[in-house]
C-alpha cells in the first residue's frame, strides 16, 4: 500500500464545510481556542472575509481537506511587519499522520521565502505534547508561559508562547 500524498493549497470559500468539520472534532477543539458546536456559517464568513494580511492554507489528501492553518501578518503595523502568527488544526482522524508537518513546512517556506517574515509566533497549551514536538522540529522555542491562558473543559490551562526567529 502506497503512502497517501498530502498537498497544501490556499484555502477557498468552498472549503468552509470541511474546515468546520476539522474544528468539530474533540481533539481539534481541545488543542485550540475554538469553541465546540460552532456553526458552519462562522467558517464560511471567516473564509469569505479574511482580515488583510491573513493567509489561509489547507492540507488535502486527494481532494479531501484534512487540516487548516492560518498565518496572520501585520501589514498596517510598521513595527510588527516582520512577524507572523500561526494557528492550526488537523482533523481528529488525521492527527499523527504528517499533516501538521506538511502545513508547518508550507507556512515556514511562505514566511521566509515570500513574505520576508523573520519571526513566526504561536501559542500552544503546555499539555499538548505532540504539537510542542512538531513546533520544536521546525525551530520554535518556548519564550514564556502564559498562566491560566484559556478555559478548557471546566478548568484554566497554561500555554507556551513559542517563536521561530530566522537569523
Amino acid at each position: 500500500m502506497s503512502e497517501l500524498k498530502i498537498s497544501i493549497r490556499r484555502a477557498k470559500l468552498g472549503d468552509y464545510e470541511a474546515v468546520h468539520q476539522i474544528y468539530s472534532g474533540p481533539k481539534a477543539i481541545w488543542g485550540t481556542l475554538q469553541l465546540p458546536y460552532a456553526s458552519s456559517e462562522i467558517w464560511r464568513k471567516r473564509l469569505a472575509e479574511p482580515p488583510e494580511g491573513t493567509f489561509g492554507l489547507v492540507a488535502c489528501a486527494e481532494n479531501e481537506v484534512i487540516g487548516q492553518l492560518s498565518l496572520h501578518t501585520f501589514p498596517n503595523r510598521p513595527r510588527r511587519r516582520h512577524v507572523g502568527q500561526i494557528g492550526m488544526a488537523v482533523r481528529d482522524d488525521w492527527q499523527g499522520k504528517g499533516v501538521g508537518t506538511a502545513l508547518m513546512q508550507a507556512v515556514v517556506d511562505l514566511a521566509a521565502q515570500w513574505l520576508n517574515l523573520i519571526r513566526l509566533e504561536l501559542n500552544v497549551y503546555t499539555d499538548n505534547e505532540p504539537a510542542i514536538r512538531l513546533y520544536k522540529k521546525f525551530g520554535f522555542v518556548e519564550e514564556g508561559t502564559l498562566v491560566r491562558y484559556a478555559f478548557r473543559e471546566g478548568q484554566f490551562v497554561d500555554a507556551y508562547m513559542m517563536a521561530r526567529i530566522k537569523l
